[in-house]
């Protein structure tokens, strides 16, 4: 019994020593955790939850086995899941197990995601089983598996427009595809939460929409006159259904139909003299609505041909402008101004406005003929003739410019130049020769200028055998020379005619004047009457006119410029005409197009141009890609106005009255007429005042101070200055005016003299024109009947445009007299110059020289004069004893007897006489006039009697004396001592 208990108890013991050792088989970590290679996962933004696939379970091979079901187990904690460990930067999300013994885990996330940040994240993880040793190195890891997780959006943002406001322009009448796009964006990250799927208009009954993708559009034709501008509001949507946070506003303009031209420029240009440049179109554009243009041509033109001669030039005599211009030879001017020294042009009619050139005009019925000697009769050595002519289509008859033609008898023409069907022909026969050949006669030129009724200029050099053309400084050559024999020698004189030819009265021609003239074969009258306007003809003999001449003679003084900017200067091309009237600019660029006309002006080089309106004119010519529909450019125009130049006033003036000895007249330089001549020119201005000073002094009250009129002197050209005889003309044979021709041909001017003058011409300074007065001198020899001289001086400028005031010049002779004529103490006047203010006293009546003028008094008058003062002394002497018998009462009675019955001896009077003294004296203006005209009537004063004086002298009732009674007792110096009564 003993012995079977213990049996039992040992197999217990081994049983129990089995099983310990089977669990201690199993503590032993023999295997790593395993979870899968990859794991995608999806979490919702503001959520921590990440739903994964597959889910996230660890196995161990290390977990026990179940052997049956009586037994229970428990899993050792080397078969079971720890953990799992996540490996990256800044990973937001964890992972957590969930189950240790089956190896469920999940992952979330730290904080809330936001997926506009990030969208997706990847990283890696690991699990780990619970195996450990006293080191922990039985703990097993599992291989490292990614990660995907996508962030998942929620439509949190709206929509926001990218602009604040949309503006756009369209033109009137047009309906468009597209006028602008509105856009709008969204914050959210996914395609569908971020995308705008709508937009709207918001604003009611406009005639517009507005598509998906943001596009506006009209959906009527809009109309200016209706309205010029719509406002619009906008909205949009994401495809969430979120509307926009702020609405936007979108401005659509209507402008006007579109239509190409030329803007941005006044139509009236105001041109001050003296300014210079003026730019034209300093703001202007071309507005091409917007269609593509490849190239653009515009033409400007400046219409200047109702100015002058076709535009602005010096208006000084042809013979002054061909000395400016380089000719200062052998020119004869046979249009001139009419003046005295060239009066064969005063019939004609003239354009008698002095602010331009003056020309004439020609009808068909008038013609002038030359004085002889003006020209050479024969024509031999190279000569020139120039002139400027507007002449427009006219009848088939000749028309003739100038003929040189026999005077008398026959109807030969020397030489002429006319216009025959449009045709400018030039007829120079040669004189008679020993070889009777023939030779070129007559030379044609086809000219469309000859009958386009255009001022043009014409410059024939005739150098036998050749003759060429210059028609505004370009030449021409002779399309038909015919020839002809020479003259036949005669003796017969020539006349030279403009506008006509003198010829015998033959009955074919056509005519309208007939001119008596002694000839032994009929009539001699004019024929082939000129029609149109002809200027400034010149034959110019002895040499030819180059090129720089013609050139000079012809251009003109005002036209159009161009400065072109750098940029551009490349880009567009520029071309002038001669005379700078019309410019074209060509180019494809049109900013620097623009650019371009912005820089053209208008120059005028005048001092005093002539006023009035030019007319401008810019025509356009544009090239497009698509040449159906280009544009076209209407022609823009305006005008520039040229103001009134300031006038300027010339004044003469130095001294005006002085008297010279005879013998200074007689001798060999004479006397100097205007040894201290002064010319001044001024011109007044009107300036504004100043506004503050106004304002200081309360001129505000006035408001007629505003204006402050100045005078300023300036220096100009003068181009004449005629020296006139006053009175009775120049006797050749005793008496003359001479000037020093050296000094004239230094300075060149020239000089004509004739019995009423002389005239100085030329266009010079004031300075020289003064230097040359100075030394004009009058001679005289036969100054025994000549008391006194006057000259009249007027100077001009630009052909008379501007005259001066007429300075008058009064010289008294001073004649030498014998010892008798200076009886009664007379004093001699002596030779002195009286300044031009001082006026003249009358002496007993007698005016020695006009009011306003100091005078001399010659010594031949003196006894004259003694007499008139005796005369003066006797009535007032008899006045003196009326007034002292008056106070004699008692002898009343015999007052009238004494009267008649006096005779007294004035061999005891002494009288001293003065002349000086009248020049002390000052008279009104009216006064000198009366004693003028008392001196005229000095004859019946002198026959006054003794009893008119006294019935005078009753009538003034002893009323005081009148100022020229005043006068003439001033000039008396007597004693009435030695009177007996």
């Amino acid at each position: 019994m003993r012995f079977r208990g213990n049996k039992q108890f040992a197999s217990a013991v081994g049983l129990v020593l089995g099983l310990l050792c089977a669990v201690e088989a199993a503590k032993v970590n023999k295997h790593k955790p395993w979870i899968e290679t990859t794991y995608h996962g999806i979490v919702t933004e503001n959520d921590d939850k990440v739903l994964l696939d597959p889910p996230l379970i660890a196995l161990d091979k290390d977990a026990p086995l179940r052997y049956a079901e009586s037994f229970e187990v428990t899993l050792t904690e080397e078969g079971e899941i720890c953990g799992f460990r996540i490996h990256g930067q800044n990973v937001p999300f964890e992972a957590v197990v969930l189950d240790k013994s089956t190896g469920e885990g999940v992952i979330r996330a730290k904080d809330k995601l936001d997926c506009e940040l990030q969208k997706e994240h990847t990283f890696t993880i690991q699990a780990y089983d619970c195996g450990e040793g006293p080191d922990g190195a039985n703990m097993k890891k599992s291989h490292k598996a990614t990660v995907h997780i996508q962030v998942n959006d929620i439509n949190e943002y709206s929509p926001v427009f990218k602009e604040k406001s949309y503006k756009a322009t369209v033109i009137e009448g047009k309906k468009y595809d597209s006028i602008l796009k509105v856009e709008a964006v969204d914050a959210d990250c996914s395609f569908q939460f971020s995308q705008i799927c709508n937009y709207e208009i918001v604003t009611p009954d406009v005639p517009f929409t507005i598509d998906k993708d943001g596009f506006i559009k009209n959906t009527e034709k809009l109309s200016y006159g209706k309205e010029r501008m719509y406002k619009l509001t906008v909205t949009a949507y994401d495809c969430g259904k979120n509307r926009a946070s702020e609405d936007v506003l979108v401005k659509i303009s209507v402008k006007p139909t579109c239509k190409p031209s030329w803007q941005g420029f006044n139509k009236r240009i105001e041109y001050e003299p003296g300014t210079g440049s003026l730019a034209l179109f300093p703001s202007m554009h071309l507005e091409t609505c917007d269609e593509p243009i490849t190239s653009i041509r515009a033409s400007i033109e400046l219409e200047t041909n109702h100015i002058g001669k076709g535009c602005d030039r010096d208006t000084y005599s042809e013979k002054s402008l061909h000395k400016l211009c380089g000719a200062s030879s052998g020119t004869v001017e046979l249009l001139p101004a009419p003046s005295s020294s060239a009066n064969w042009t005063v019939g004609l009619p003239t354009d008698n406005g002095h602010d331009s050139d003056q020309v004439f005009e020609f009808n068909g019925t008038q013609a002038i003929k030359v004085p002889n000697g003006m020209v050479s009769t024969s024509l031999k050595d190279p000569f020139t003739i120039s002139v400027w002519m507007r002449h427009g289509p006219g009848a088939h008859e000749k028309e003739t410019i100038l003929c040189n033609s026999d005077k008398t008898e026959m109807n030969r023409h020397h030489y002429s130049l006319y216009v025959h069907n449009c045709r400018l022909i030039f007829l120079l026969r040669q004189e008679p020769s020993e070889a009777e050949n023939y030779k070129p006669a007559e030379f044609h030129w086809k000219l469309d200028q000859v009958c386009d009724k255009e001022w043009h200029h014409y410059v024939l050099n005739v150098e036998f055998p050749t003759v060429s053309v210059f028609v505004d400084g370009t030449t021409f050559e002779p399309f038909l020379v015919t020839e002809d024999y020479p003259l036949h020698a005669s003796k017969i004189e020539t006349q030279l005619t403009i506008g006509a030819c003198w010829q015998e009265n033959s009955g074919h021609d056509n005519d309208t004047e007939t001119v008596s003239e002694p000839s032994s074969g009929g009539n001699a009258r004019m024929a082939q009457f000129f029609r149109g306007n002809l200027a400034g003809l010149i034959i110019r003999t002895g040499k030819l006119e180059n090129k720089k001449v013609i050139d000079c003679l012809y251009t003109c003084k005002e036209g159009l410029d161009v400065q072109l900017p750098e940029e551009v200067a490349s880009a567009i091309k520029v071309e002038f005409n001669p005379n700078q009237s019309s410019l074209t600019v060509e180019g494809d660029d049109i900013d620097a197009f623009d650019k371009v006309m912005q820089h053209i002006s208008y120059l005028n080089s005048r001092q005093f141009p002539t006023p009035g309106i030019r007319h401008l004119r810019i025509s356009t010519t544009v090239k497009c890609f698509n040449e159906e529909s280009c544009v076209t450019v209407p022609d823009a125009e305006g005008y520039v106005m040229v103001l009134q130049p300031e006038e300027p006033k010339i004044s003469l003036s130095g001294i005006d009255h002085f008297a010279r000895s005879a013998a200074e007249f007689e001798s060999q330089e004479g006397v100097t007429l205007f040894p201290e001549l002064r010319i001044v020119s001024t011109i007044t201005r009107e300036v504004e005042a100043d506004t503050e000073s106004e304002a200081a002094e309360g001129a505000d009250d006035d408001p007629t101070v505003q204006e402050t009129v100045v005078s300023e002197e300036i220096m100009h050209n003068l181009d004449t200055c005629e020296v006139t005889v006053v009175g009775d003309e120049l006797d050749g044979e005793h008496e003359s005016l001479e000037v020093d021709m050296s000094q004239l041909q230094q300075r060149s001017l020239e000089m004509s003299s004739s019995n009423v003058g002389l005239v100085i011409t030329g266009v010079n300074t004031m300075a020289n024109y003064e230097q040359v007065l100075h030394l004009i001198r009058y001679k005289n020899w036969h100054t025994e009947a000549l008391f006194d001289r006057k000259f009249k001086l007027v100077c001009s400028e630009l052909n008379g445009r501007y005259i001066s005031n007429d300075f008058k010049v009064e010289v008294n002779v001073i004649h030498t007299a014998s010892p008798m004529e200076h009886a009664n103490n007379a004093m001699v006047q002596p030779n002195f110059i009286n300044p031009v203010h001082h006026a003249s006293v009358d002496l007993s009546g007698h005016n020695l020289v006009n009011a306003h003028q100091a005078s001399v008094v010659p010594s031949a008058a003196t006894i004259v004069i003694v007499v008139c003062v005796s005369f003066l002394v006797f009535m007032i002497i008899l006045g003196v004893f009326r007034i002292r018998a008056a106070h004699q009462r008692t002898m009343r009675d015999q007052e009238n007897g004494k009267e008649n019955e006096m005779d007294w001896d004035d061999s005891a009077l002494t009288i001293t006489v003065n002349p000086m003294e009248t020049y002390e004296d000052q008279h009104s203006s009216e006064e000198e006039e009366e004693e003028e005209e008392e001196s005229e009537d000095g004859e019946e004063e002198d026959d006054i009697t003794s009893a008119e004086s006294e019935s005078s002298e009753d009538e003034e009732g002893g009323e005081p004396e009148d100022q020229q009674g005043a006068s003439r007792q001033q000039q008396l110096e007597w004693d009435d001592s030695t009177l007996t009564y």
